[in-house]
Parts: structure tokens; sequence; C-alpha cells
């Protein structure tokens, strides 16, 4: 059995992609402008998705997930997928391979972030204690 599809235009995919992006950016500045809000930050830096200048360091307000606490901000994604799966598909998921992926995806999620924050953070002595653990 052949997969049959039809040819798209150029300009038909062009399109979608810059509705794609519009609406990404457009949700990405609105939950930023709640969480803003809701955290009390001291400024709201519209660049800060493509700032590549500024260095990362837990002293860094701008940085605020490399505070030591990697596995909260994965347990949270995690968490919000398995809702938003639940919900998409009307009942909550029982396949065990489906456990055995996220898991394992959260696993490394946790594992590279904390890697990624200890080696960013290797010149600030207060990271490199693991007394808060």
């Amino acid at each position: 059995m052949a997969f049959k599809s039809k040819a798209v235009e150029s300009k038909t995919v062009f399109f979608n992609l810059l509705l794609c992006l519009v609406i990404f950016y457009s949700l990405f500045y609105m939950i930023g402008s709640v969480c803003f809000g809701a955290f009390r930050l001291d400024n709201f830096d519209g660049l800060i998705p493509f700032d590549f200048k500024t260095e990362p360091a837990e002293s860094n307000s701008k940085y605020l997930v490399v505070k030591r606490r990697v596995w909260d901000y994965a347990l949270t994604v995690t968490l919000l997928h398995v809702i938003i799966t639940s919900l998409v598909m009307l009942e909550f998921p029982t396949v065990w391979q489906w456990w055995l992926a996220l898991g394992s995806g959260l696993f490394l999620m946790i594992c590279n972030g904390q890697l990624i924050a200890y080696f960013t953070c290797k010149s600030d002595q207060s990271y490199a204690s693991f007394s808060m653990y």
C-alpha cells in the first residue's frame, strides 16, 4: 500500500510556520508576564529567550532554573505533560511502555539539567557545595 499525499505549496508551508511562530511567542510572552507578576520579579526583560550574552550564574535573577532545583522544573514539565495527555486522550495512560519512556525522559532531563547547571555555575562557590541537598 503506497502512501498518497498531496504536494503543498511553499507559500502555505511558510504561512503555517509563520503562524506557529506568532502563536508560540504570543503565548510565551503572555505566560511570561503572568509569571512576572506572580513571582514578583524585579524587571521583565523581553529579550530573555534571545539573550545569549548574559553569563549563567546562581546570583543572576535571569537564570531562575539554575538555582539548584532543576529536578523541580523537570517534574513540573512531566506532570503537565501527563495532565495534557490525559485531557487530550480523555483517559489516564496505563501502557507501561509509555510510562517507561516518560520516566527515562524525566531521568535524562534531571541528570542533564543538573550537569549543565553544575558546569555552568562551577565558578560560583555557593553552587559547588551540596549542603542544600
